[in-house]
């Protein structure tokens, strides 16, 4: 993909968060960061298909955001004790609570916020 596609496809992402309220802050530097809060799924999706078509795997490393396309690996950073993650984006969502991501439970365990449920997070795009 060329750099002016990526680009453009990043700012549409960017674009389409700010006028739906889905980011609590944006900067654009080399890449998209998003911070607000994430939370994890597992047990009850296991198994069932995505929206990107693949089943999920809740001991995979992959998340769920509104917008972004899938296949798009971010960086996640959990505020509150400054573990990180690289998740791929293959499903829709989080669509309660003001979050801006759901992770797999594998990515939450990683992140320390399984028992907490939710996080302040920084989620940076990657490619």
């Amino acid at each position: 993909m060329t750099v002016f596609i990526r680009a453009a496809l990043v700012a549409a992402g960017i674009g389409f968060a700010l006028l739906t309220g889905v980011a609590g802050s944006v900067t654009t530097a080399d890449a998209a960061s998003y911070q607000g809060r994430a939370s994890w799924y597992g047990p009850g999706f296991h198994g069932r298909k995505t929206a990107s078509g693949e089943r999920f795997n809740m001991n995979a490393m992959t998340a769920a955001h509104r917008s972004l396309p899938f296949g798009t690996k971010v960086r996640v950073t959990n505020k509150r004790n400054g573990r990180s993650v690289v998740v791929r984006i293959n499903d829709r969502g989080p669509y309660s609570g003001g979050r801006i991501l759901d992770v797999s439970k594998a990515a939450a365990s990683r992140l320390g916020l399984v028992a907490s449920g939710t996080a302040p997070v920084t989620v940076t795009v990657i490619r």
